[in-house]
């Protein structure tokens, strides 16, 4: 379905890790994106990013505001796809097909803690290679070829939005990776800086809430749950929002 002029794929976590899977195994650089609220909103006035969005091999809901709107459409959603918990089970399913993963993102030493946390997790998993986001965008090409090297299949970049998706659609074919996968801050939560919100609070749909409280300094970010509601709002009258730009 389209929301906001973005596509999203309506799949549960169990046929997104299977379809994702395949992809590792006999994909050519195909990109996937964990959508969130505030990538749609940042979209509306962005025509390069929405495109990149758009030509992704899979569009999955990572954040509440997407699921509730996917739900009043009409799709069958249990539940989001979130960055983090895909991490996980695509991990643990790659240990189980021999399939080498590569962790690409954050501060120094973030990605490397993940894979070895996941590492311990699952025994099996092929880790191909780690190593963090902080890299001039001249150096793109050079980390490309270096993920080359490792023979990785599976590629995490976490980078942020919309960072990852543009380096996605820049080096992704580079890299030689079946699958490229967005998923954002999760190295964070999985090697233990950032503490996810209890089960409870995820199922209420209040994990935004729970890590602005934890960390207030991501105030402005949260401003696109409004905004995003606002233009679904508008979208329902007929009402056209959306602005050009390029991009960058």
């Amino acid at each position: 379905m389209e929301i906001l002029g973005c596509r999203l794929d309506a799949i549960d976590a169990d046929e997104a890790t299977d379809r994702i899977l395949a992809l590792a195994r006999q994909g050519d650089g195909a990109q996937v994106v964990t959508l969130g609220t505030e990538m749609v909103v940042y979209a509306q006035g962005d025509d390069r990013f929405r495109a990149i969005l758009n030509a992704c091999a899979l569009a999955l809901c990572d954040t509440v505001g997407l699921l509730a709107v996917a739900r009043w459409r009409g799709a069958a959603l249990r539940d989001r796809v979130t960055g983090v918990e895909l991490v996980d089970r695509l991990c643990g399913a790659a240990a189980s097909a021999g399939l080498p993963v590569y962790f690409l993102g954050g501060a120094k030493g973030i990605a490397a803690e993940a894979a070895a946390t996941l590492k311990k997790r699952y025994p099996r998993l092929a880790v191909a290679g780690a190593r963090d986001g902080f890299f001039d965008p001249a150096e793109g090409a050079a980390v490309a070829a270096a993920i080359a090297s490792s023979g990785a299949r599976l590629l995490f970049v976490g980078m942020g939005s919309p960072r990852q998706e543009y380096w996605l659609a820049e080096h992704l074919r580079d890299t030689g990776c079946g699958v490229g996968v967005g998923v954002g801050g999760s190295f964070d939560v999985v090697a233990g800086r950032v503490r996810r919100a209890p089960a409870p609070v995820r199922r209420i749909g209040l994990e935004w809430l729970y890590r602005l409280v934890r960390e207030p300094y991501r105030w402005r970010r949260q401003l696109a749950l409004p905004r995003f509601v606002w233009l679904i709002a508008l979208d329902g009258l007929g009402v056209r929002t959306r602005k050009s730009g390029a991009g960058s």
